[in-house]
């Protein structure tokens, strides 16, 4: 009898052991996600507000990626839009991620990307208290303006979550919240066929594209060649975020 539970006590370890793996690997992917939680918000006039995209009729478009995790993927992304000549683009940077690779943020400062913040912890800043989220926001402008020659003033908050305090928050501290209007789906590691046209297909003129440039994201530098060649043929022009919405009118989805 004392065979059997000792079978079983081993058996119980394994199972332990492999559903503890199997969450820390969906905490990981989760992470991630920043195409899931989209909270859009109803602002007055004169209220700070995201910006997904700007009204205009100029064929430009801005191509932003979010890091915050890995060393694998963010080479060979800058690798491809070098070889493409895109000089323009923006990176939207976690500071912990930020101060654990300096090497890679001095590459992409020194290739004349722009750079904003992604926040501290990567976790729903509208779940926070008020102090929270100055502090979640402030500890990232520390870092990156202690790796980087520019002071930061773009944010775009982990998982793309917001409301009406984090507006408020990040406007007081000197930021503009990035939302995005297109999203590559590149988290998703759909293939690289659906992620040049998840973009393609939705690209327009003002649009603001979501990518992904940590190493849960790996097909999105066999996709950006494409990407760049097809919108190109298509008579755009690639900028960064802040030449995107300087002087143009912004576009804010709003929930009723």
């Amino acid at each position: 009898m004392s065979g059997f539970w000792t079978f079983n006590l081993q058996k119980m370890k394994k199972t332990a052991i492999l559903v503890v793996a199997a969450l820390f690997t969906a905490g990981v992917f989760y992470a991630e996600r920043d195409s899931v939680s989209v909270f859009k918000v109803t602002a007055g006039e004169n209220d700070p507000q995201a910006i997904s995209s700007v009204d205009t009729d100029e064929k430009k478009v801005a191509l932003t990626f979010d890091i915050s995790w890995g060393n694998e993927r963010p080479g060979p992304i800058l690798d491809a839009l070098e070889q493409k000549g895109v000089k323009q683009a923006t990176f939207f940077l976690s500071s912990p991620w930020a101060e654990h690779h300096p090497e890679i943020v001095e590459r992409i400062n020194e290739l004349g990307f722009e750079i904003g913040s992604h926040g501290h912890k990567h976790v729903n800043y509208s779940r926070l208290k008020d102090d929270e989220i100055r502090e979640q926001i402030l500890k990232s402008h520390r870092t990156l303006q202690s790796l980087i020659s520019d002071t930061p003033t773009l944010i775009r908050t982990p998982n793309g979550d917001f409301d009406k305090r984090v507006l408020r928050i990040a406007d007081e501290l000197g930021y503009q919240v990035i939302q995005w209007d297109t999203d590559s789906k590149d988290w998703l590691n759909p293939g690289v066929d659906k992620i040049v046209d998840n973009v393609v297909s939705n690209a327009h003129p003002g649009d603001i594209i979501l990518f992904h440039a940590s190493d849960s994201s790996k097909q999105t530098h066999e996709a950006l060649p494409r990407i760049i060649d097809e919108l190109r043929e298509q008579g755009y022009a690639f900028v960064t975020v802040s030449e995107l919405i300087s002087g143009v009118e912004s576009t804010v989805d709003e929930l009723d």
